[in-house]
């Protein structure tokens, strides 16, 4: 194969010095028989730049003596002949051969240099191409596709494919820019890297176990270059060859050996980021499992002691208790059950949220009645304040889920309660809002949050250090619960400063279309039981008997 290419590009070499000689000629008998120029013999020159600069140094040297015998044989006296008499024309002759050579020899040379440089520019490019892809690539395996692609369009091979795997039982083709199963070969030249700069060589290998099957895809040429991350085999770049296009050059060597490596840190780094993934999901895990158990502790903790004292005290037989002391007594412990169910409700519900198993049921309700039904329900949990309750009747029914709505009012209105100060207001407003919502605001007149921190209230586990004594310690994801029931009912929160002073919570709630029958539009869950009821704290309770929720700033 290698002596075929050879005798082509021999022959290729001497129909361009050819071509060249026959115009050159041609120039001289016109300069030399019709014009009458004596020595037109430099003429000839422009068939040894020509063919310097066409098939390269070798031509341009057989073109120049080539040019010497021309014009010795068909100009100079006797003509015919390749001898000379006359003395002057042996120095002419003699003279176009060496300038000739030398013209012939420094024309070659531009050429081949900027070949050289032609051919450093295109692997430049396309190893920037194979680089930038790599880089912007999510993952390494997303960019074989376009790498494999590159290879392809970058040299001779006519079909490339990129395979992953330990070794050849386990390699998988990931990338391949042919259409159908790649083919085999019983022979293959494989890459082998030399140590320092010596440059890498391809070595013919035989496949252990390959068939008559594989002798077509061995006449065309199969190439292989492993991909490897130190003694670590990762796969491998396969390609076919025309036989017609020889071995790869030293260019084509070199690219296809920087995809292999480049792929191979690529895959390096991948798998650094699904280790430090790993790394940082456990790390968020223990700092979430951490965070839960210092926000509920002293929650659970409080609430407990008070139910022991309480029991601890109606169970002492030495203590006679008056009727009105073991109401008391046992009012105080319906309270902290009701604030022990209230978190444990709040922190399953935060799992269902976090979790995507909250599963809404959206009826058209009224607003007032939802607003009028939470305040209601929440007024022995208020210290004796009022709320002022501004909810126009002719607002348009809202298309929600009532449970999901009325716990998120519950936890506000608590929040409201607990982190402002008895004397301070607290109200409930709803207007028409963009088009399709209603924008429901609850508000109080309490110290507020500052405005660095509002973007925070819905964090989970994010806490406000108290500021007075009144203010007791909260789990942070009262409003985090909040968030998560308003957006799966179909609405958005948002906080803000209050004109009251205090902290204002926006709710925009999706109105129902206006088809709906009034028939079919809700008044809100009546008001749950008092003291007694069990709460249904894992699923969804009855309706108009919605779960008790704990607070949290």
């Amino acid at each position: 194969m290698a002596a075929a290419l050879v005798s082509r590009s021999s022959a290729l070499a001497a129909a361009v010095a050819a071509g060249w000689l026959a115009a050159a000629s041609l120039v001289v008998w016109v300069l030399e028989d019709v014009v009458g120029v004596p020595n037109a013999s430099s003429a000839y020159l422009l068939a040894v730049v020509g063919t310097a600069v066409g098939a390269g140094t070798t031509a341009a040297v057989l073109a120049s003596a080539g040019a010497f015998l021309l014009y010795d044989f068909l100009f100079t006296r006797p003509i015919h002949t390749l001898a000379v008499t006359n003395s002057e024309e042996w120095l002419t002759l003699l003279l176009l051969l060496f300038v000739g050579v030398v013209v012939g020899r420094l024309a070659a040379s531009q050429r081949e240099r900027a070949d050289a440089a032609a051919r450093r520019e295109r692997e430049a490019v396309a190893a920037f191409r194979i680089s930038h892809t790599l880089a912007l690539a999510s993952s390494t395996r997303e960019a074989l596709p376009a790498l494999a692609g590159i290879v392809a369009a970058e040299t001779r091979f006519d079909r490339v494919w990129i395979s992953l795997g330990a070794d050849d039982a386990t390699e998988r083709v990931e990338a391949d820019t042919g259409s159908g199963p790649p083919p085999g070969a019983a022979i293959a030249s494989v890459l082998v890297r030399r140590p320092g700069d010596e440059p890498a060589e391809w070595i013919r290998v035989h496949a252990a176990g390959a068939g008559g099957a594989a002798r077509a895809a061995d006449r065309a040429g199969m190439y292989r270059v492993i991909i490897e991350s130190g003694s670590s085999r990762l796969g491998s770049i396969r390609a076919s060859r025309p036989a017609v296009a020889g071995r790869p050059s030293r260019e084509e060597t070199r690219l296809v050996s920087a995809a292999a490596d480049q792929t191979a840190r690529g895959l390096e780094r991948d798998a650094l980021a699904r280790d430090a993934v790993s790394v940082e999901v456990a790390r968020r895990s223990d700092a979430l499992k951490t965070a839960l158990v210092e926000s509920v502790s002293h929650d659970l903790r409080t609430p407990l002691a008070a139910i022991r004292a309480a029991a601890g005290s109606l169970a002492d037989a030495e203590v006679a208790w008056q009727a009105d002391e073991i109401r008391a007594a046992a009012a105080s412990i319906d309270r902290d059950a009701e604030r022990l169910s209230s978190l444990v409700t709040n922190l399953l519900d935060l799992g269902r949220i976090e979790g995507g198993a909250l599963r809404p049921e959206r009826e058209p309700f009224v607003l007032a009645d939802l607003v009028a039904d939470a305040v209601e329900r929440l007024s022995a949990r208020m210290d004796g304040r009022d709320v002022e309750i501004d909810v126009p009747a002719e607002l348009p029914p809202v298309l929600v889920d009532s449970l999901h709505v009325d716990q998120a009012l519950t936890n506000i209105l608590e929040n409201a309660a607990v982190h402002s100060p008895r004397a301070a207001a607290i109200r409930v407003s709803a207007r028409a809002d963009e088009p399709g919502t209603v924008l429901v605001t609850i508000e109080d007149g309490g110290g507020g949050v500052r405005d660095d921190l509002l973007p925070r209230l819905f964090e989970r586990f994010f806490r406000i250090a108290p500021a007075r004594e009144r203010s007791r310690r909260g789990t942070g994801i009262g409003l985090t619960v909040v968030r998560g029931l308003i957006e799966s009912t179909g609405g958005s929160v948002a906080a803000r400063r209050s004109e009251l002073g205090g902290l204002a919570i926006d709710i925009r709630l999706p109105v129902a279309s206006g088809d709906v029958d009034a028939e079919s539009v809700m008044p809100g869950p009546a008001a749950a039981p008092e003291s007694g009821s069990e709460p249904q704290a894992a699923g969804r309770a009855p309706h108009g008997t919605p779960p008790p929720v704990a607070t949290g700033r």
